[in-house]
């Protein structure tokens, strides 16, 4: 009878290898093909420093040092020295969270992603253009982990989890920042805002800069829910009926700018920014403003 068993058990890690894996290749090449268009937008927005990857040549200066001269180029130019500028690119890594709860599995359209969906596409296609720019990128889980190179999106990618489920675990956890290392953090935050400032300060203390990055569904934004509805929590499953869900508009857009203000205070408080970005808004715009706050902490720190 052991044998059945074991068989049976071989199977089922076959079935979840594949259902988990099957997801991996189209939301990497959705990612993927977001960056490209994020990044032919942030063309000429290079600034040299010292990086590894070529930038450019121009003609040496006074004051300029003799090492950085490119002789190669030089001898190429009878009356004039070169010299080599590469682009700018901070050593120290970027680090991503993304809520694992089922809290982002909620999608009030068909023909729109889950919050979940584009929280994924979001943060791999921030870690393919930070891979492209040869940063080192860290995945903050229960095991955090950094990347780098080529192939640091898909390995990002596949500690994510994009199949797994963590209701445990929605606000950050701790990982190892150092001062000069920037944080994002993506989800919907609807959980105790104290539990979300805890993990910001304890990033913030060791002199880290970060983003928010909120992610809702308009339905969420907007409340277009009249008559009677049943409202379900993803978390919990638990389910609450009400006879006339239009009589709770008014009090629920209140908690909500309410609870968006409390997080935009958050950020203020800590020197970070806050990014938030609708399901039914093309992800290319978060990610461009994410990208860019990220350049704007660097330049500042």
């Amino acid at each position: 009878m052991a044998a059945p068993r074991a068989l049976a058990s071989r199977e089922e890690i076959r079935h979840r290898a594949e259902e988990i894996a099957a997801a991996f290749p189209p939301l990497l090449i959705e990612a993927e093909r977001i960056a490209q268009t994020v990044a032919a937008g942030l063309h000429g927005r290079r600034r040299s420093g010292p990086g590894e990857t070529f930038w450019q040549h121009r003609p040496y200066a006074f004051g300029d040092p003799v090492s950085a001269i490119d002789w190669r180029q030089s001898a190429r130019v009878s009356d004039r020295l070169y010299v080599r500028q590469n682009e700018w690119d901070a050593a120290a890594a970027v680090w991503i969270w993304r809520d694992p709860s089922r809290s982002l599995d909620y999608s009030s359209m068909k023909d729109i992603p889950t919050k979940r969906h584009r929280a994924d596409i979001i943060a791999v296609a921030l870690a393919s253009l930070l891979a492209r720019a040869g940063e080192r990128i860290g995945v903050i889980s229960a095991e955090p982990r950094l990347f780098h190179g080529r192939n640091a999106a898909a390995r990002y990618l596949e500690a994510l989890g994009v199949a797994a489920y963590d209701e445990d675990a929605s606000s950050p956890p701790s990982f190892p920042a150092s001062g000069h290392a920037r944080v994002v953090f993506i989800g919907d935050f609807f959980t105790e805002i104290e539990k979300t400032s805890a993990a910001a300060a304890r990033a913030a203390s060791l002199g880290a800069k970060g983003v928010f990055v909120q992610i809702t569904d308009a339905a969420e934004e907007t409340f277009p829910f009249k008559g009677r509805t049943e409202f379900s929590n993803p978390e919990s499953r638990d389910r609450l009926i009400f006879g006339d869900a239009g009589s709770l508009k008014e009090n629920y857009l209140r908690e909500f700018a309410a609870h968006r203000a409390r997080l935009i205070d958050l950020c203020n408080r800590f020197g970070w920014t806050f990014i938030a970005h609708r399901t039914d808004l093309p992800p290319a715009e978060a990610l461009m403003a994410l990208y860019a706050a990220l350049a704007d902490q660097r330049r500042r720190s």
